[in-house]
């Protein structure tokens, strides 16, 4: 029988002035959490009940409260997705090798396509209510921010080092222990920073997961994004300015209440040794530190936390536990080859599917260039990609090594990851018409605005994992210059800037079809490639050529993660683990 003390609770201590400020604050986001999900319910029938955007500045605080909950709904739903994801990706080879390709071609599916896809769907769910919509667009959303976040945990989880390793299995940690205890916290510094890119990139698609077409039925949900498309729909500069401001009132918001205190909670994560090292600090954290009675709750769930991390795996383990059968080699090798006749079976009826829908609308003459059309967009998102490494690579090690400077200048990346590219837009139309200069390469800068910033928020967030040791140990060499750069900081900050490259590659592909179709009021520019490509179809609900483009686009990004970023990852993977 298995004995367990339960958990010293402490008696509950008297509330002080801190616990009456978190009390308002919290209760403040009860009532908008309560007023956006009633708002988000209300009836709905599509084609009959209308939804107007009004581009009044007062309507800006409730549109802003709408897209924060959507955004809010979305990261969480991310963030748990990918704890599960990742995990089964990195723990098992056989899974990895079906969870990894298809985590490729999630994170390249355009979001236009999703929302097409899966729409109707959502609306199905809830007949008569605005809620299938509202579903639809989190959706979308969560699909631009949860790849990301996947990537990053997937990277960290193999990435342990192996005395941590060895460490867990002297404790004899189970399998949920060593989860919780090792390898979460392990990746907790990279995880926030990529929750804080994740959370800035979903305003770039903002606009688009706004804006939903059901059945031929364009439906604007109210919200910034809506407000944004109606401005720029409009010329109205005016309000686009207001939209602007609204947008980084909510950014800075979010900043000061949820990202600058997990950025600052993160820190205990940090496998620093250097005790004269400068510390982060939050106003919002420590007025939540000086509530007694808030200190008191969580203190109390920390500790029902561990004794269930204790009890729930006992419980499920059985009394006299067998030792495991080892597979013969043989054997292993047998399951392993039907696994991968498994996967290519898959594959080749996955593709037998999309052929049956675009055979009847599309000849091969047309399939073929549509790979054309790919190519041509592939180029313009490689010069991109290489162009931000060279500029954010340095940059983001600068910040990570030193916490102070990554405290300051946080908010500021933030701001300025967060800013919608859809705003320079109208810019870019302008000044192309003016000088008449040839828009096939001067909107393809307008894919990399929003993803680089993954670039740069992978590389903060690996490099600030690097051991004090190592550090100590390369000055105490002597190493400097483009020595310590050479072996040194790239090499440990190679597999974050690999998850930073593989995100923006994604993303970038993704930001092809609104950035290679660009408009301003009447005046359209167009660049050759297959984001036009799938913009075009998707406008005019084209579904067997919607579902070629994302094929075409899916097969492209899956083979270049394939033969470039994959073994470029597994290379750096086993230099980072001997840390």
């Amino acid at each position: 029988m298995i004995g367990f003390a339960t958990p010293s609770l402490k008696r509950p201590a008297l509330p002080n002035r801190w616990d009456g400020l978190a009390f308002i604050l919290v209760i403040g986001f009860i009532v908008a959490l309560a007023h956006g999900g009633q708002a988000m319910n209300t009836p709905f029938e599509v084609g009959i009940t209308q939804l107007p955007i009004s581009l009044d500045p007062w309507n800006l605080p409730e549109y802003a409260l709408r897209t924060s909950l959507r955004m809010g709904i979305a990261l969480a739903l991310s963030v748990v997705f990918s704890l599960a994801y990742a995990a089964l990706a990195a723990k098992s080879q056989m899974m990895e090798r079906l969870l990894v390709p298809v985590l490729d071609i999630l994170q390249s599916v355009p979001i236009l396509s999703f929302l097409t896809i899966t729409v109707t769907g959502f609306v199905a769910l809830f007949p008569g209510s605005l809620l299938g919509v509202e579903c639809a667009s989190i959706f979308a959303i969560f699909t631009s921010q949860a790849w990301n976040i996947t990537f990053s945990l997937y990277q960290s989880f193999r990435t342990v080092p192996m005395d941590l390793e060895e460490a867990s299995r002297m404790f004899r940690a189970s399998a949920w222990r060593k989860f919780w205890r090792l390898e979460v916290p392990f990746a907790m510094p990279q995880l926030v920073w990529n929750v804080m890119m994740s959370a800035s990139g979903g305003w770039f698609f903002v606009v688009a997961s706004e804006a939903i077409t059901v059945s031929d039925t364009q439906v604007t949900l109210p919200g910034i994004g809506s407000y944004i498309a109606v401005a720029i729909d409009q010329r109205d500069l005016a309000a686009v300015g207001y939209a602007l401001m609204a947008m980084l009132v909510v950014i800075l918001v979010v900043d000061q209440l949820v990202m600058r205190p997990l950025l600052v909670w993160s820190d205990r994560f940090r496998p620093s040794d250097d005790p004269g090292e400068d510390t982060r600090e939050s106003w919002f954290l420590n007025m939540l530190r000086r509530a007694r009675f808030l200190n008191w709750l969580s203190d109390t769930a920390d500790e029902v936390l561990e004794f269930t991390s204790r009890v729930m795996p006992a419980l499920g383990a059985p009394r006299r536990a067998k030792p495991a059968m080892a597979l013969n080699a043989r054997t292993q090798y047998v399951i392993e080859m039907a696994w991968n006749a498994f996967l290519c079976a898959l594959a080749g009826y996955c593709l037998y599917l999309v052929y049956e829908a675009v055979s009847t609308e599309v000849d091969f003459g047309e399939i073929g260039q549509v790979f054309l059309l790919a190519t041509y967009t592939a180029l313009r998102v490689f010069f991109w990609i290489i162009v931000a490494s060279f500029i954010w690579v340095p940059i983001g090690v600068m910040i990570g090594l030193r916490p102070n400077l990554a405290a300051a200048i946080q908010p500021v990346v933030q701001i300025l990851a967060s800013f919608p590219a859809n705003l320079l837009f109208p810019l870019a139309v302008i000044l192309i018409t003016r000088f008449n200069a040839n828009p096939e390469f001067w909107l393809s800068p307008l894919m990399i605005l929003g993803t680089q910033w993954y670039i740069l928020f992978n590389v903060i967030g690996g490099i600030s994992t690097m051991p004090a040791e190592l550090q100590f140990a390369a000055r105490n060499f002597g190493a400097g210059g483009f020595f310590w750069w050479r072996k040194v900081a790239l090499p440990y900050v190679l597999p974050s800037f690999v998850t930073g490259a593989v995100t923006a590659s994604g993303g970038s592909w993704n930001a092809s079809i609104v950035s290679e179709i660009v408009k301003w009021g009447d005046t359209t520019l167009t660049a050759t490639g297959i984001g036009a490509y799938i913009a075009k179809a998707s406008a005019s609900s084209d579904m067997p050529r919607v579902i070629l483009g994302s094929a075409v686009l899916c097969v492209f990004v899956t083979i270049i993660n394939r033969l470039l970023w994959r073994r470029l990852y597994a290379w750096a993977e086993e230099r980072v683990r001997l840390y």
